[in-house]
């Protein structure tokens, strides 16, 4: 599934901007048949939340199924041609009509889905489509849900939220990405898998390639950039092909000059461009040398943040305005990198990272999963939506480590470093791999899984999220420290890999001081984040640091919670704290040394 473009061959419309709509607590939509049509005097605007967008309505802390309904005018332009439906992301779950016929469904949240719908519309008409989209979750989906019963049952009330979930951020609900129609041609390029590898000023570009209802044709590619042009082609045989590039003066990319080739892809039938597609390339090569990570044969250190899709009004809806903000600020406190934790971001984010060479750790949404309700179908999901996010963003020279889950067993449950869970991991790594072998896998640890945790043993770099001197040792950070000394070279003896702090940080209130330790204070925050760095670059085998959180965002109501997770080094609306300042100070400096 290619991002969509246009040009001669290919075009999009975005059918964004406003819908009516309706919420379903009774889930009686179906049954009712709202798909050919229901009356509201709701409006939704797309993309964007439910929660915040139409609090007024009740539905800060929805969780269900809502319908979405709008009407749009397909261009006759689209005749002889095929006809696309494109959503970004629903979470979680969607299901499509279009004039009152079920096109399909789709099971994952964060990550986009297209149906062809030649068969259900006219050109040159009005074709109406209602999508139903649920933000409830279960054992089965990824990430993995919870009810209020299970708490109960759990004994572990006080650590209930609402509305019920695994993870701390809220499960905002709705259409987070653009609507498009597509055309494309009847014969066209269907996937672009672009590999690069680069050393001592050379690189190479291979190029995989599948096409949809070709016979017989050729594809050519045509590589620019500066003052290099290169083409190169190949037969298309059974719908695939391949295509080589040697690259002996290569521009490489890299955070601090991000040089991007652009690459256009023809596939030619009796010497006719039957399809064209272009994309931007960068060339560049990832590695682990003992205990360093090289970018180019350079050693690198991330220094950056855990971040959320999350703002005002809009809850996890694309804002290109706020994506522009949140990169220039990443700038401004010279950071180089974050994670998209804990969930894959819009497409949009990682070609703009792409583009102003921040690193990203691309993750998957399986977020704190319970081992005591995980199914063969958990698995399942879990798989395939590897598959489907290492195909969206495969390309992207910036993203250089797959997440491939974050903190297992959060709970605490001593039966999991068992066999189970071992296995299961496993085949979640080995699935990776076998869809890509060029890029680290990680999945971050937490404290209460502990330093036997399987994930330690299977990723090629040891993540940790530890909260000293907050959840433990509240307010001691001294003796925090030293704890977490003692830890990180445990876990270095028994793994003898590379380590990375995924997340450090503390809540913190703008406007709260204390000349003494106190919680909650922006003094605090400073202190905490200053005394874990020192820490972290201490030790030679550490490759990175993140803290936790770029800014404030929105989580499930908890008595541990005052609406937002305020770990956040800026604001919900991304105004600094005084951390902030420091950071950028530290940051400043691109050695690896002691602070």
């Amino acid at each position: 599934m290619l991002f969509p473009i246009r040009n001669n061959f290919r075009n999009s419309i975005e059918v964004t901007g406003l819908w009516k709509f309706k919420p379903d607590p009774n889930d009686i939509g179906e049954q009712e048949e709202w798909f050919q049509g229901f009356e509201s005097d709701i409006d939704i605007a797309v993309p964007g939340s439910w929660n915040e967008q139409l609090e007024e309505f009740g539905l800060m802390h929805y969780v269900g199924p809502a319908w979405f309904s709008k009407s749009v005018f397909i261009s006759r332009d689209a005749q002889n041609k095929n006809i696309l439906l494109r959503i970004g992301s629903a979470d979680y779950h969607a299901k499509v009509w279009i004039n009152g016929t079920f096109v399909g469904e789709h099971h994952f949240g964060f990550i986009p889905f297209e149906f062809q719908i030649n068969k259900f519309v006219q050109c040159g008409e009005i074709a109406q489509i209602v999508i139903c989209v649920d933000n409830r979750l279960s054992n089965d989906s990824i990430p993995q849900g919870i009810n209020s019963e299970q708490y109960e049952t759990e004994h572990r009330l006080r650590e209930e939220t609402f509305p019920p979930a695994r993870f701390d951020f809220t499960p905002f609900g709705g259409i987070h990405r653009p609507v498009q129609f597509l055309t494309i041609p009847l014969q066209y390029l269907d996937t672009i898998k672009v590999d690069t590898t680069y050393s001592n000023g050379s690189g190479s570009v291979s190029l995989s390639l599948s096409t949809k209802n070709i016979q017989s044709a050729s594809a050519v590619a045509i590589i620019k950039g500066g003052s290099t042009s290169v083409t190169a082609s190949s037969t298309i045989t059974n719908n695939s092909s391949i295509i080589n590039f040697a690259l002996p003066d290569c521009h490489c990319w890299s955070p601090e000059d991000p040089f991007l080739y652009e690459l256009t892809i023809q596939v030619q039938q009796n010497n006719q461009i039957v399809d064209e597609y272009l994309l931007s390339v960068g060339i560049r090569e990832i590695k682990i040398d003992g205990n360093k990570l090289l970018l180019n044969g350079k050693e690198i250190y991330l220094k950056g943040f855990g971040k959320h899709e999350d703002f005002y009004v809009i809850g996890k809806g694309l804002s290109l305005p706020l994506m522009v903000k949140d990169f220039a600020m990443m700038k401004w406190i010279n950071a180089n990198s974050f994670r998209t934790s804990h969930y894959p971001y819009a497409e949009e984010m990682m070609f703009y990272a792409d583009k102003k060479g921040i690193l990203v750790i691309d993750e998957v949404p399986a977020v704190s999963l319970d081992f005591r309700h995980v199914t063969e179908k958990s698995l399942a999901n879990h798989k395939e939506f590897i598959r489907k996010l290492i195909e969206r963003d495969h390309n992207h020279p910036s993203v250089i480590i797959w997440a491939l889950g974050n903190e297992p067993n959060l709970v605490g449950e001593p039966t999991y470093t068992t066999g189970k869970s071992r296995n299961y991991w496993k085949e979640v790594f080995d699935t990776a791999r076998s869809f890509d072998s060029s890029r680290p896998l990680i999945v971050p640890n937490c404290l209460r899984a502990g330093i036997d945790d399987p994930v330690m043993e299977l990723s090629d770099i040891v993540c940790i999220n530890r909260y000293y001197g907050w959840y433990e040792y509240p307010g001691q950070l001294v003796k925090g420290i030293k704890v977490l000394e003692i830890e990180m070279d445990a876990i270095f003896k028994k793994y003898r890999k590379p380590m990375m702090m995924t997340e450090f940080g503390a809540d913190t209130i703008p406007g709260f001081h204390s000349t003494s330790d106190q919680m909650f204070t922006e003094e605090y925050q400073e202190k905490l984040i200053l005394m874990y760095i020192q820490l972290i670059r201490s030790k030679s085998y550490m490759i990175g640091e993140h803290v936790w959180n770029f800014a404030d965002f929105r989580a499930p109501q908890n008595m541990r919670r005052v609406v937002l997770n305020m770990k956040g080094v800026f604001t919900r609306n991304r105004s600094p704290k005084q951390a902030a300042f420091l950071l950028k100070k530290i940051w400043a400096d691109n050695t690896m040394g002691k602070v």
